[in-house]
């Protein structure tokens, strides 16, 4: 029989408790108690050992079973047993819930993750940072997933220009997949990779992430770089990964204490508190910003920036006529464009910049610029390339 820990409660009569596991299907190896003291009287007697630790229990379960209930356990705390017991390869079910770990499938070679907590939260200029250090003196691969990748894994071993991204456009392609950007902003060789659904524990419903790594194992690089896609984890299992969270991410709510506890270095970008996730998690934290930097010179001139989130301006070196935050919103974004007149337009590569702004722009004969965001450690943080590099597995050549 599959062998489970129980979780209960002092909120519940010790004999229903014991008439509860009972009547499991499993093998109940050992019970943990919660907390709640009102309907219990002397000695604790729920027919299993009782554990000390929830933890305790893991090396010899496959299944973690909640028999609580509030109010000694409302929703965040059974979301972070979950993640608890996820992160170590265990299924967790109660009365009308059911949580799966995500499955990784194992690689040949060297590989490092970078994931998130959600939609736009930098993960993706966090992939490109890594690719660039790693590039310096490695062979690297970077296998990206996207909700709007190719129906096939495709090879970008290419910087891809404008005018090829313009290309793809016309055709019918996203042009502004995570891997074309990563691909033209580092000119790493790129894995561009698709996925449909996305679990509370970050599985996907359906990819070809696996064809994409098999593609990328071909190549024979020194390591592998998996870029996740919103809150999506690459279902590979990378040597280690970086978990990046933003503004308004709260990184150990719900099902985020699980992409914490697999991780191996966590980025706040736009700041936050580390000690909350140090107190879940001993694990190197770095918080940082993102700045806009060009890849081309701007030289002072009238430029109009174009980006899908609050990139400050400042320390551009142009004359910035119009900022538009619009990139993920068409109708929006046409109504910016409709307005502006400057000499270049600076944009990310990212939701409409192709098929909206690129076209704007070589219909007026703008020029276009595209701009990465350049990963920057606060003040007094300790150093993210190091970071990074401690995590490059042994065997990586360099």
């Amino acid at each position: 029989m599959t062998r489970a820990v129980v979780v209960v409660d002092g909120e519940h009569y010790p004999p229903v408790v014991r008439d509860a596991i009972a009547e499991l299907p499993y093998d109940v190896v050992a019970a943990w108690l919660a907390g709640g003291t009102e309907k219990l009287r002397g000695d604790l007697e729920y027919g299993v050992p009782l554990l000390a630790e929830l933890e305790d229990g893991f090396a010899q379960a496959e299944v973690v079973v909640d028999l609580s209930d509030e109010p000694v356990l409302g929703p965040r705390e059974r979301f972070l047993l979950a993640s608890r017991a996820l992160a170590a390869g265990l299924r967790y079910e109660g009365a009308d819930f059911h949580f799966e770990p995500p499955s990784y499938e194992s690689l040949p070679l060297p590989s490092l993750a970078v994931i998130g907590t959600g939609k736009r939260v930098g993960k993706t200029a966090v992939t490109g940072h890594v690719a660039r250090l790693l590039a310096r003196d490695r062979d690297v691969v970077v296998v990206a997933m996207g909700r709007g990748g190719p129906a096939q894994p495709v090879l970008a071993d290419l910087k891809p220009t404008l005018e090829t991204l313009l290309e793809l456009s016309r055709a019918g392609e996203h042009a502004s997949s995570d891997y074309l950007e990563t691909a033209a902003l580092t000119g790493v060789v790129t894995i561009g990779c698709r996925r449909a659904g996305g679990g509370l524990a970050g599985a996907v419903t359906v990819s070809n992430v696996r064809e994409g790594a098999a593609l990328a194992v071909e190549r024979e690089p020194d390591i592998i770089v998996f870029d996740g896609s919103g809150a999506a984890i690459p279902p590979v299992a990378a040597d280690a990964r970086i978990l990046v969270t933003g503004r308004g991410q709260d990184p150990i709510a719900y099902l985020n204490a699980y992409r914490v506890l697999i991780s191996d270095l966590v980025v706040l970008i736009g700041g936050g508190d580390a000690e909350r996730v140090r107190a879940l998690k001993d694990v190197p934290v770095v918080r940082a910003e993102l700045r806009l930097r060009p890849v081309a010179p701007l030289a002072g001139r009238r430029v109009a920036v174009f980006t899908t989130g609050p990139a400050p301006t400042e320390h551009l070196d142009a004359e910035v006529v119009s900022v538009s935050r619009n990139l993920a919103d068409r109708r929006k974004l046409r109504e910016d464009l409709a307005r502006v007149e400057a000499d270049v337009y600076l944009v990310e590569i990212k939701a409409a910049a192709i098929d909206v702004v690129a076209e704007a722009a070589q219909e007026r004969g703008v020029e276009i610029v595209f701009a990465e965001n350049e990963v920057v450690p606060m003040s007094g943080e300790a150093g993210l390339d190091e970071a990074i590099l401690r995590l490059v597995p042994a065997g990586a050549r360099a």
